[in-house]
């Protein structure tokens, strides 16, 4: 059983997803926004992060960069679920990977089920 720290700033979706991970056997943590994410984190101590980059008052890359500035995060993976499109950032692999993105999943095209394996592959290689 993984912790999970999810970044959704819908609480829609943020109960769907939780909602989904949680049936699959996984603890998970919400928040809606980059400050709650860094003390939830400190809290929590999350196997693996969830988030959406298009956060209110703090851009997700911001947060990505912050958050890699704790030695104890630089090696958690990180999963961007996002509703601006993977196209939309110019040089997004060397970006991505420099800030250990694990996957880039776009909302619209995503399942539960791809974001579910996508996450139970990055908890077993982390753990």
């Amino acid at each position: 059983m993984a912790q999970l720290l999810l970044i959704e700033p819908d609480d829609q979706l943020a109960d769907d997803y939780t909602t989904a991970l949680v049936y699959v056997g996984h603890r998970v943590s919400r928040v809606s926004g980059a400050q709650e994410a860094i003390s939830a984190a400190d809290k929590v101590q999350p196997h693996l992060v969830i988030m959406e980059i298009q956060l209110a008052n703090h851009n997700g890359v911001e947060f990505l960069y912050e958050f890699r500035s704790y030695p104890e995060w630089q090696n958690i993976p990180v999963v961007i679920l996002s509703m601006i499109p993977p196209t939309e950032f110019k040089q997004a692999t060397s970006l991505w990977k420099e800030l250990c993105v694990y996957a880039y999943h776009y909302k619209p095209r995503t399942t539960l089920s791809q974001l579910i394996a996508s996450v139970d592959g990055l908890v077993s290689v982390a753990a």
